[in-house]
């Protein structure tokens, strides 16, 4: 399982794998839950989980309940964006738990520890400039 951690003052995102056993104490988390960073090695850290998707790339929806696919009628959202005002589609999305199926985890920093992320996990995950 791969994390996304963003720090929302500089702006920059970290990547950090993680280990099948590190994996275990995320499970069954939902969006919007608070995430000690000692378990993942960022001392003091404080996280909030933000997103994520599923092995085969399906977005994590907050307003679906539980670690299910589905596929949902959506008007607005994460894993939709009507070409018109009013339109609505069905979508393949992931529930809002965090579950074996799960391959990618976004997280926010909500309180910093006494190191830096960079410090922690290497240079920030730069993006290409064409």
């Amino acid at each position: 399982m791969k994390l996304v951690i963003s720090e929302p003052k500089t702006g920059k995102s970290y990547q950090v794998e993680l280990s099948e056993d590190k994996k275990a104490f995320l499970l069954d988390k939902k969006i919007g839950e608070k995430v000690e960073g000692s378990l993942i090695g960022a001392d003091g850290y404080e996280m909030e989980i933000t997103g994520g998707s599923d092995d085969s790339g399906f977005p994590m929806r907050n307003d679906i309940y539980g670690s299910r696919k589905v596929r949902a009628h959506l008007g607005k959202g994460v894993g939709y964006r009507p070409e018109s005002k009013g339109e609505k589609k069905k979508k393949m999305v992931r529930g809002n738990a965090v579950s074996s199926e799960t391959s990618q985890v976004n997280m926010r920093v909500m309180k910093e520890g006494s190191k830096k992320l960079e410090e922690l996990f290497g240079k920030p995950k730069e993006e290409k400039k064409e």
